[in-house]
């Protein structure tokens, strides 16, 4: 099928999107941020600028789009290649998926865990909290922070 649009109008489509706080990652947040997990966005300093970072748990979560970075999965439909403009298409995608596949190994040559989490895979909300807990481990308990337990001298009571 052809693009309904002229080029311009396309380029200034596409020109809109953004690579940060997409709806696959605020899903994310939300979720680790519902079951206690802290984290930085964006790491500038590590390869990829993964979306998620555990700077003490040196651990980052890349959240990927499943069209964008080419999920290869049978029971993912969103990953397709586009059937249309296919000489544009599949270089682009094909090297988004080898700087991926970079990232991922400079990441764990630095010393990090990672772990991709595509698109498809954020629809099971319980599926999605039981992979992301067994990844990051344990959180810290509300009231466990450094000055949680410290009582103030002079009203005696427990800030």
């Amino acid at each position: 099928m052809a693009d309904k649009l002229t080029s311009a109008r396309r380029s200034v489509n596409m020109a809109k999107i953004r690579s940060g706080d997409t709806k696959p990652e605020l899903i994310v947040r939300r979720l680790l941020h519902g079951l206690g997990y802290r984290y930085r966005l964006h790491g500038k300093e590590l390869p990829g600028k993964p979306d998620l970072v555990f700077s003490k748990r040196r651990k980052v979560i890349f959240v990927h789009g499943c069209f964008w970075h080419q999920h290869n999965a049978t029971a993912c439909l969103d990953g397709r290649k586009p059937k249309s403009n296919t000489a544009y298409w599949h270089p682009k995608l094909a090297r988004n998926v080898k700087r991926d596949r970079e990232n991922l190994e400079k990441v764990a040559a630095a010393g990090w865990e990672s772990l991709v989490l595509w698109e498809c895979e954020l629809r099971d909300q319980v599926a999605l909290s039981a992979r992301l807990q067994s990844f990051l481990g344990p959180t810290r308990h509300v009231g466990t922070s450094r000055n949680s337990t410290k009582v103030s001298r002079s009203r005696g009571f427990l800030r």
